[in-house]
C-alpha cells in the first residue's frame, strides 16, 4: 500500500515538473516573439520596399535609416535588442538592399525623393508618430522627415549621421567638392573608387579597436549590392545629389532649435567620414542633448552595438512615454 502511494505521488511530482517544464518554455517562447525579427516586402509608390519589423505595434516607434553604402543590414542586431519594448522598423531605400533598384532613368535618386519614399512608406504602415535613428545618409532622408511633419517625430538618435560643416572631414574635400563642382570623367573616377570593396572595408574597419572582430558579412553584404550591373548609375547619383544636404543645414539647426526634439548624438570618434566636431556641434542648438562619443569607426554598432543600445533604451526610457 505504501508502495502504491509513493508510486502515484512521484507521478504527480513528475507531471507536475514537466508541466513547470512546459509552462516556462511557453514563456520563453512568449518572449523570444516578442523580439522576432520579421522580414517584410510592401508596394510604395509602386516599387517594392523591404523593411524588417520586430516588437509590439502598440509600443512606441524607433525607425531605424541606413547609411551608405548599407542597409537594414546593419541593424541587424540592434533591432531585437530594442524590440522588447519598442516597435522597430528598418525599410531599405529604393536601390539598397532588399528593395527595388529602378534605374535613375525610373527614378530619380535625390535625397528628397528617398525622403518622399520612406515617408510614403510610414504613412502606408500607419506610422505617424516615431523616433528616428539616423546615421550616414539616414540624417538627410531623417532631417527631411522631421522638418516637413515635426509633429511625427518625438526624438532623434544620430549615431554619426552629420548635420554641421563641421563634421565633413577632409574627405570630402578630397573626394566630393571636386565631384559636385564639375563631375567630369577625372573626377567621377575618384568618386567611383567609393565603390570598391576596399572602400567598403575602410567604412566598417578604419578606428576600430578590433578590426579583427567585425563580422566580413557586413562588407561582403553591402559589396554584392553595391556590384549589381547598373548601381553605380544610382550611387553616382546620390553621390552628386549630396551637394544639396549642407545647404540645408541651417534649416535643420532652426528645426532643432524651434521644435526641441529629445536628441542624443553617439557617435564614433574615429570615423573617416563624418568627424566628431560635427557630434560636438549639435551642442550648439540642442544644449541638453545627451553626447557620447564612443572609441569605434563609422558603422560603430558593428563594434559597439550592445552598449550602444543600452544607450538608446536609457535615452529613450527617460524621453518617450
Amino acid at each position: 500500500m505504501i508502495r502504491r502511494w509513493l508510486q502515484i505521488a512521484l507521478l504527480s511530482m513528475g507531471l507536475a515538473v514537466s508541466a513547470a517544464i512546459a509552462s516556462s518554455q511557453i514563456k520563453g517562447a512568449e518572449t523570444l516573439d516578442v523580439s522576432r525579427v520579421t522580414y517584410n516586402t510592401t508596394q510604395v509608390d509602386g516599387l517594392k520596399i523591404f523593411y524588417r519589423e520586430a516588437g509590439p505595434k502598440d509600443a512606441p516607434t524607433v525607425v531605424l535609416l541606413h547609411g551608405f553604402p548599407s542597409s537594414s543590414h546593419m541593424f541587424r542586431e540592434l533591432i531585437p535588442r530594442l524590440s522588447d519594448k519598442y516597435h522597430v522598423v528598418a525599410p531599405d531605400y529604393p536601390g539598397y538592399g532588399y528593395s527595388d533598384a529602378p534605374s535613375p532613368e525610373q527614378y530619380v535618386y535625390t535625397f528628397d525623393h528617398l525622403a518622399d519614399t520612406v515617408d510614403h512608406f510610414l504613412t502606408q504602415r500607419g506610422i505617424t508618430k516615431y523616433s528616428i535613428y539616423i546615421q550616414d545618409y539616414g540624417s538627410p532622408v531623417g532631417f527631411r522627415l522631421a522638418t516637413r511633419n515635426p509633429e511625427r517625430v518625438q526624438a532623434i538618435i544620430t549615431q554619426n549621421g552629420n548635420a554641421y560643416d563641421e563634421g565633413l572631414s577632409p574627405f570630402w574635400a578630397e573626394y566630393l567638392y571636386p565631384y559636385w563642382k564639375d563631375p567630369n570623367p577625372t573626377n567621377e573616377a575618384k568618386v567611383r573608387q567609393l565603390l570598391t570593396l576596399d572602400a567598403t572595408k575602410l567604412q566598417y574597419l578604419q578606428g576600430f579597436r578590433n578590426p579583427d572582430d567585425v563580422s566580413p558579412d557586413s562588407y561582403l553584404c553591402d559589396q554584392a549590392k553595391l556590384d549589381r550591373p547598373g548601381n553605380d548609375k544610382i550611387q553616382l547619383a546620390l553621390f552628386y545629389d549630396y551637394r544639396n544636404n549642407p545647404p540645408l543645414y541651417p534649416a535643420w539647426h532652426k528645426y532643432l532649435r524651434d521644435k526641441k526634439p529629445a536628441v542624443l548624438v553617439v557617435w564614433g570618434k574615429n570615423d573617416p567620414v563624418f568627424a566628431p566636431a560635427g557630434a560636438q556641434a549639435f551642442l550648439r542648438d540642442v544644449p541638453n542633448a545627451e553626447l557620447r562619443l564612443l572609441d569605434t569607426g563609422h558603422f560603430a554598432l558593428e563594434e559597439d552595438g550592445a552598449e550602444i543600445a543600452q544607450i538608446i533604451r536609457a535615452f529613450l526610457a527617460k524621453n518617450i512615454r
